[in-house]
């Protein structure tokens, strides 16, 4: 059976020369090749290669960095490498994710569901963003919980008609973005990676990236004035990540839900 290394390889039509291993991918394989004629690619397997494709070439077309898709398969995803030399990049990811959020979708969801590792996301469209978001990224958790989450879990669900904007804008977003997922060389955003992209209200994509650790001021300035209530939203949109975090790496996650929970009075 071939190597995650060798399968890149093969899809690129080239001899393998040598494997590097990368840091990350924690849901995942991932490697770097060196191919016989010299080049270097990033090879990757994960829930769906093919569906990863294809958001990271959504981001690139909406002219955000991102990594070149060099080839892809039902099994493995290869893709160009970027430089990563770190840096405070607050100011470009500022400007990044805005430009990212002005691409626009015609209603919440994507044309394809989705998964972290063995927790599916889903996708199914809908024009009702409370009810997107309570169905998709709430209650479709509860089966996999304990009873008195569940049930808090749900009380926060039946809330959110008063609690979440009817229609905002569906923004592109990029579903997981966090400092991991953002590379940045010197003080630039070199890419946008690992994306488990969809439609739905930006605000997501900024509850994110605050979760586990916030972006400095400059990246608000850059990225343009929060809509008014977004104190109130963030621990809303932070739970589903949470909940995420729960499902796939257990218990040490559930203070975090639960003080999340209290955010929101639930």
């Amino acid at each position: 059976m071939m190597t995650l290394a060798e399968r890149g390889a093969a899809l690129l039509g080239r001899r393998l020369a040598r494997a590097e291993p990368v840091s990350g991918g924690s849901l995942s394989g991932l490697v770097r090749i060196v191919l016989d004629d010299g080049s270097a690619s990033i090879v990757k397997d994960g829930p769906d290669p093919l569906a990863e494709a294809g958001m990271l070439r959504a981001i690139h077309a909406a002219g955000i960095p991102a990594p070149e898709v060099f080839a892809a398969d039902a099994r493995t995803l290869v893709i160009e490498p970027l430089p990563a030399a770190g840096g405070n990049a607050d100011t470009d990811l500022g400007r990044v994710v805005g430009r990212l959020h002005a691409v626009t979708g015609d209603r919440y969801g994507w044309h394809g569901d989705y998964a972290f590792g063995a927790v599916r996301i889903d996708n199914n469209g809908s024009e009702d963003w409370p009810g997107f978001w309570a169905e998709r990224r709430l209650l479709c958790h509860a089966p996999h919980l304990d009873a008195a989450l569940r049930r808090r879990i749900e009380d926060l669900a039946a809330r959110l008609p008063g609690r979440l904007p009817a229609r905002p804008r569906p923004a592109l977003l990029h579903g997981d973005l966090w400092s991991g997922n953002i590379l940045t060389d010197g003080g630039r955003v070199s890419g946008l990676i690992d994306p488990a992209c969809y439609h739905g209200h930006a605000e997501v994509d900024l509850a994110m990236l605050s979760l586990f650790g916030a972006a400095g001021p400059a990246f608000r300035e850059a990225y343009g004035e929060a809509e008014p209530g977004l104190a109130e939203r963030r621990a809303i949109y932070q739970l589903w990540p949470a909940l995420v975090h729960l499902r796939l790496f257990g218990s040490g996650y559930r203070s975090m839900v639960e003080a999340l929970l209290d955010a929101t009075d639930c």
